[in-house]
């Protein structure tokens, strides 16, 4: 959990906004550390989390999380972190064993025409298992889920409408019926100009969610090209609906990641870029 983020956000694990749907992005660069950040922050929080995990192994996440002082196996053991280990459960369809058990939620790579209707079951009977805590009489916080990353399913072979589709349920299931909060990372490759006249890729998607979020990270390198001492830029967007529109406030951060955490930086305040 990143503090000067958490500062920049104006939230801690004590108090944050409720029913947000936050993006993550990123363009020839790598975001992964604020998917970190936000799993042990909601753990701290005490929230009750489903974590779709496409593009790692829980192993993976779990020796980052310990690094920054939270222990997934714990929260698992606990029952507060369902965890989805979208890889495993990809190659036990992709290449079948004797002995392996295969999960519904990934039914769309048996049968495309199916969709992710299995995946969002799955999404929604995990977070709905939010409660009372087995240890004793606290309750669990709000529902959190969160996706790494969700351009892994266009790969799969399921088409960015249907991913869209996917993204509203689930934000209609947890943020507006159970008051709870999504964080989905998109990654977005090759060059911007090819991506803008391709209505099935990774860019596409990420225009159509970035109309469904109330708060956006966008992580980029740096204008200036390499830096040893920052690793990139944050643009950070707040989209707020109110009753005269929307309205939207941005932000431009310098960041640099260290092993246990991140320093953030406003634009032209640090003397390794000029």
């Amino acid at each position: 959990m990143f503090t000067e983020l958490n500062s920049i956000l104006n939230s801690t694990p004590d108090s944050f906004t409720q029913g947000e749907f936050i993006l993550l992005s990123d363009r020839q660069s790598d975001a992964s550390f604020l998917i970190h950040h936000f799993l042990s922050f909601y753990l701290r929080a005490r929230c009750k989390v489903c974590f779709l995990g496409l593009v790692q192994s829980f192993s993976h996440y779990s020796a980052v999380s310990q690094r920054l002082g939270v222990s997934l196996t714990q929260a698992k053991e606990k029952g507060q972190l369902v965890f989805f280990e979208g890889l495993k459960e990809s190659l036990s369809i992709l290449i079948p064993q004797e002995g392996n058990t295969e999960s519904q939620a990934m039914d769309f790579l048996r049968d495309p025409a199916v969709g992710l209707r299995s995946l969002y079951e799955f999404v929604v009977s995990s977070v709905s298992g939010a409660g009372r805590a087995p240890e004793g009489p606290e309750e669990w916080g709000p529902p959190v889920l969160l996706v790494d990353d969700l351009s892994v399913l266009l790969s799969l072979g399921v088409a960015a409408g249907a991913v869209l589709d996917f993204s509203h349920y689930c934000r209609a299931a947890v943020c507006s019926q159970l008051q709870g909060n999504v964080v989905m990372l998109v990654r977005c490759g090759g060059d911007e100009e090819e991506d803008e006249g391709d209505d099935e890729g990774s860019a596409w998607l990420l225009r159509g969610l970035t109309h469904q979020c109330s708060l956006a990270l966008h992580v980029q390198g740096l204008p200036t090209g390499y830096c040893r001492d920052i690793h990139g830029q944050v643009e950070v967007c707040w989209r707020r609906r109110r009753a005269d529109g929307q309205h939207t406030q941005t932000k431009l951060f310098q960041y640099k990641v260290h092993d246990k955490g991140a320093s953030f930086f406003a634009r032209g305040t640090s003397s390794a870029v000029l």
